[in-house]
C-alpha cells in the first residue's frame, strides 16, 4: 500500500488546501497520475501517483486545510479496478421489510451527540483514520503509550489529534510553545439589508495572500511614487524593422518587456540601493538580478521571476517570459519560480492603464509600472509633433531609497528607452 501525503510546498509555505480529489475511492490509476489538486497561497499544485493500482480511502475531504508531510489517501498497488454495475432500467423490485425493520418517514430516530471520535471530516472511517490523518509526533505518542485514539478528546482542525491532545491524555504537561503570531481576520460586516440579491464567496487562499501582502506593503514601508514620461518612437521603430527576422531567428516575439528589463538592470547597477532591502536593521544589497514580472491570472496576480536576468540577451528574456506567463495562466509554476525577485515590472497599459501607482513587492524596494502607450503632442525642438508616449511609474521604500535616487534611475530608464542604442553599448 502506498500513501498519498502533502509534498513540500516551498519556502515559507506549511499548509495547503485540498482544492479538488481528480480521482474517487475505486478508480485506477497510473503512476504519475494526478490525484489531488492542492492550492497554496502562492500557486495550485497537483498531487500525481507515486505507485499504480487502485485509489484507496481518502484521509481528507476537499476543502480541509493540510500540512506539508500529511496523509491525503492511499493507493492499493497492483489492485485492479472493479467495474461499476451500469443502472439497470428492469432493476428488481426491493425485497420487503419486515415491520420490525420498517421506520415511518416522518419519524427520525434520536440523534446522539458527537464525540470526538465523529467529529473529523468527511472521508474518515473512525479512531484509525483519525490516527492516520494526525500528525507524526501525535501517532507516535498514541502508539508508545497504546492509547485508545478514539478515547482521547481531538482539538485539532477537522478533529485530528494533536500532540498536546495525546500529552493531556497520558497525563504529562505539554511544552510551552511561544505563541506565533495570527493576523487578526476582518470581522463580518453583519446583517446586510441586500443580502437576498448578493452572493458570498470564499477567498482562495491566494487572494487573501494577495490582500495581505499589499496591506503589509503599506503598514511597513515608506511608500513614495515618482512619474515620469518615455517617448517610444525609438523601440517601436526596432520592433517595426526587425521583428519579422527576430522571430524567425529566435522563435519568439520582440516585445517592449524586455528593452524595459534591460533598460531596469542598467539602471539597478548604476544604483544598487533600489536593487537592495531592508533586514532588520541591515541593509541587504544584492549583486544579482532577479527581476519578477506580474502577471494577471484567472486566480490574481502573481508575480514569476526571471533568474540573473543580466545574463541573458533580448530573446533570452523574451522566451523566458513567454514561458513563465503561459504556465502562470494555467497554473503550473513552480512554488521557487514566485520567489527571491529583486525587483519587479508590472505592465498595466495591457489593459488600458494611462497612469497608476504600483505597490512594493516586500521585502523588495522598488516596482516599476508600465502604462498605456498614448500618442500626444510633444514639443519637440520648438516644433509640436505627435508622439506614442508612455507614463512611467517607480514606487519606491523611502526608508533606504533617496528621492534624488529614485528620480534619477526612473531617468536612466528613460534614457535607455529613448535610446536603445545605449543597451547595446552598456551606457
Amino acid at each position: 500500500m502506498a500513501e498519498i501525503k502533502v509534498p513540500t510546498l516551498g519556502e515559507s509555505v506549511t499548509e495547503a488546501t485540498v482544492s479538488k480529489w481528480l480521482k474517487q475511492p475505486g478508480d485506477a490509476v497510473a503512476v504519475d497520475e494526478a490525484l489531488v489538486e492542492l492550492e497554496t497561497d502562492k500557486v495550485t499544485l497537483e498531487v500525481n501517483a507515486q505507485a499504480a493500482g487502485v485509489l484507496g480511502d481518502l484521509a481528507v475531504a476537499e476543502g480541509a486545510t493540510v500540512n506539508v508531510g500529511a496523509l491525503l489517501g492511499t493507493i492499493n498497488e497492483g489492485a485492479t479496478a472493479v467495474a461499476k454495475p451500469a443502472a439497470s432500467a428492469t432493476a428488481p423490485a426491493p425485497a420487503p421489510k419486515s415491520a420490525a425493520a420498517t421506520t415511518p418517514a416522518s419519524v427520525k430516530p434520536p440523534t446522539a451527540p458527537p464525540s470526538a471520535a465523529s467529529t473529523a471530516p468527511a472521508g474518515f472511517g473512525g479512531a484509525a483514520d483519525t490516527l492516520a490523518a494526525s500528525g507524526p509526533a501525535a501517532r507516535k505518542l498514541v502508539e508508545d503509550n497504546r492509547l485508545d485514539a478514539a478515547s482521547i478528546l481531538a482539538t485539532g482542525k477537522d478533529g485530528r489529534l494533536t500532540k498536546n491532545d495525546v500529552l493531556s491524555a497520558v497525563g504529562t504537561p505539554a511544552p510551552a510553545a511561544p505563541p506565533a503570531p495570527v493576523p487578526k481576520p476582518i470581522p463580518p460586516s453583519g446583517p446586510r439589508p441586500q443580502a437576498a440579491r448578493e452572493e458570498r464567496v470564499k477567498m482562495t487562499r491566494l487572494r487573501q495572500r494577495i490582500a495581505e501582502r499589499l496591506k503589509e506593503a503599506q503598514n511597513t514601508a515608506a511608500m513614495l511614487t515618482t512619474f515620469n514620461e518615455v517617448d517610444m518612437s525609438q523601440v517601436m521603430a526596432i520592433r517595426a524593422t526587425y521583428k519579422d527576422s527576430f522571430e524567425k531567428k529566435h522563435g519568439v516575439k520582440l516585445g517592449f518587456m524586455s528593452f524595459f528589463v534591460r533598460a531596469a538592470i542598467s539602471a539597478l547597477k548604476e544604483f544598487p540601493s533600489v536593487n537592495a532591502e531592508i533586514d532588520g536593521t541591515d541593509l541587504v544589497y544584492k549583486n544579482y538580478y532577479d527581476i519578477g514580472v506580474a502577471v494577471s491570472t484567472p486566480t490574481g496576480l502573481i508575480v514569476p521571476v526571471i533568474r540573473d536576468a543580466d545574463t541573458k540577451g533580448f530573446a533570452g528574456i523574451e522566451k523566458t517570459i513567454g514561458d513563465l506567463g503561459s504556465r502562470a495562466r494555467d497554473g503550473k509554476l513552480a512554488i521557487d519560480e514566485l520567489q527571491g525577485g529583486t525587483f519587479t515590472i508590472t505592465n498595466g497599459g495591457t489593459f488600458g492603464s494611462l497612469m497608476s501607482t504600483p505597490i512594493l513587492n516586500p521585502p523588495q524596494s522598488a516596482i516599476l509600472g508600465m502604462h498605456k502607450i498614448q500618442d500626444r503632442p510633444m514639443a519637440i525642438d520648438g516644433k509640436v509633433e505627435i508622439r506614442p508616449m508612455m507614463y512611467l511609474a517607480v514606487s519606491y521604500d523611502h526608508r533606504i531609497i533617496d528621492g534624488r535616487e529614485a528620480v534619477s534611475f526612473l531617468v536612466r530608464i528613460k534614457d535607455a528607452i529613448e535610446d536603445p542604442k545605449r543597451l547595446l553599448l552598456d551606457l
